[in-house]
């Protein structure tokens, strides 16, 4: 019997994109019948799918409007034993204004919205999503991009280059 050697696998990850929306200080979460209840619009990359492409048609079918995402704000990789390596990307969804009137959820997956301050969305998400959901907003309004690990900003070992 052949073994496999894992050490010649390429790693993979699934990927997810999700929109972050805000006005003022605040960013739209929608409450989802299953999993961890709050989160921002978003979900998994199908095959051959753009993040950014994902993100459009998550949130047209979680919303009911047709938006192209704006910049990426947040590439996020989560490690998770259970469920596999993640690959999270967060792109600016801009500011609702009346948009926000015409929000029609889909029902099989959501049954609720809210704007919630950046400053206590830890009450309503896990951990990991608090941090990524916080650099998100933080890199909105400082107009650079982030990327994080399990959203953290990447720590660069003492003696590299960029220390």
């Amino acid at each position: 019997m052949a073994t496999i050697d894992e050490a010649a696998i390429p790693a993979r990850a699934r990927l997810a994109a999700g929109a972050l929306f805000v006005r003022g200080n605040d960013i739209l979460l929608v409450h989802k019948v299953y999993g961890n209840g709050w989160d921002i619009p978003g979900g998994y990359v199908e095959p051959g799918e753009a993040p950014s492409a994902a993100c459009r048609r998550e949130v047209r079918e979680e919303l009911g409007f047709d938006r192209r995402p704006g910049r990426l704000l947040a590439h996020d990789w989560a490690p998770s034993s259970g469920e596999g390596d993640k690959i999270l990307y967060v792109f600016d969804g801009g500011e609702l204004g009346a948009v926000a009137g015409s929000i029609v959820l889909q029902a099989a997956e959501l049954d609720r919205w809210e704007w919630v301050d950046i400053g206590v969305v830890g009450d309503f998400v896990v951990p990991r999503l608090v941090r990524r959901l916080r650099r998100a907003h933080a890199a909105r309004s400082s107009g650079a991009p982030v990327y994080l690990e399990h959203g953290e900003p990447e720590r660069v070992p003492d003696g590299l280059p960029g220390t």
